[in-house]
């Protein structure tokens, strides 16, 4: 979940690479994998699809019990707004999820009014108001 992973473990990311245009997500769900390497596209096996994932810089050293790297990996599932508007996350958002315009390689990003399904109220556009969540 995207409150369980703390910046620390995301230091050695260098880049991210996106597999789709993130301006029309309003949320993309996160989670550290474990991995295999620093680099390239990961195998995925969750419902849904993959829409992005972290590269890590040649810092990165892999575990030592398992030999793997933990990577964030962006992904989505069949229920989610992008594919079901009127559906269980037509407001509020997974745990997992942040708005991608919030992420940043070594950042976790955040929630924003956006990706949980709402705009800003008028009362609080007027009082220049924004909720970061």
């Amino acid at each position: 979940m995207s409150a369980l992973i703390t910046e620390a473990e995301l230091v050695h990311e260098a880049a991210f690479v996106w597999l789709e245009d993130t301006d029309a997500l309003d949320y993309v769900r996160q989670s550290l994998d474990r991995l295999p390497t620093r680099r390239g596209k990961p195998a995925y096996h969750r419902d849904g699809r993959m829409v992005g994932y972290a590269l890590l810089g040649p810092e990165a050293k892999p575990s030592r019990s398992s030999g793997t790297f933990r990577r964030r990996v962006f992904w989505l599932l069949p229920h989610d707004r992008d594919t079901a508007p009127e559906g269980l996350y037509c407001t509020g958002a997974p745990a997992e999820a942040v708005d991608p315009r919030t992420l940043r390689p070594g950042g976790k990003g955040r929630k924003t009014e956006r990706s949980e399904g709402g705009p800003q109220s008028p009362e609080m556009r007027k009082l220049g108001i924004t909720l970061p969540l």
